[in-house]
Order: structure tokens, then sequence, then C-alpha cells
């Protein structure tokens, strides 16, 4: 049998070490909170049409994946899209003529 010491900085180092990697194994075996929306969900949601979603997909607009017949959007991808498409308010001056 072969003794190894280690000095307190280098069992610290370890340490450390030992317990980032397990809290990533931690996050990769936690269950997703990611939220999917079918196409009826996303249409309600948006209030469009179905031709508006498909040209939405069809422009790169929004991400989705499809099984078969059946679409689905990532609701973090709804709320991006929104988000990338909002316009502040802006106060509109008055003109002192």
């Amino acid at each position: 049998m072969e003794l190894v010491i280690y000095t307190k900085e280098q069992h610290d180092e370890i340490i450390k070490r030992l317990n980032l990697l397990n809290e990533n194994l931690n996050k990769k075996n936690a269950p997703s909170t990611e939220k999917y929306l079918d196409n009826t969900e996303f249409l309600f949601m948006m209030k469009i049409s179905k031709r508006t979603a498909q040209t939405w997909r069809d422009e790169g607009k929004i991400s989705f994946s499809q099984i078969g017949n059946k679409i689905y959007y990532l609701l973090s991808d709804a709320e991006a899209m929104l988000k990338e498409h909002y316009v502040k308010a802006f106060a509109k001056r008055r003109s002192t003529i």
C-alpha cells in the first residue's frame, strides 16, 4: 500500500472540485422545468391563426419541434419573441405653436 500526503491547500482544492462536480451532476439530473406548448396552446396564447403560426415558422421567427403532425413550441421561445419585438412607449411632445 502506498501512502500519499496532501497539504491542507491541496486537500481544500480537491474538496472544492468534488463539490463543484457534484453540483454539476445534480443540475444535469434535475428534471427539466422548461414548458412546451402545443400548437393549440400557442395559437391561443398569441391570439393568432394557424396560418400566421405557419408563416412565423416558415420565416424562422419562432423555433419549434415537430413530431409527426404535432407541433410544439418552447414557452421561453414565445416569450423571447415577444420581448424581441417589444416597442417601448414614448411621450409625444406637444407643439407650443
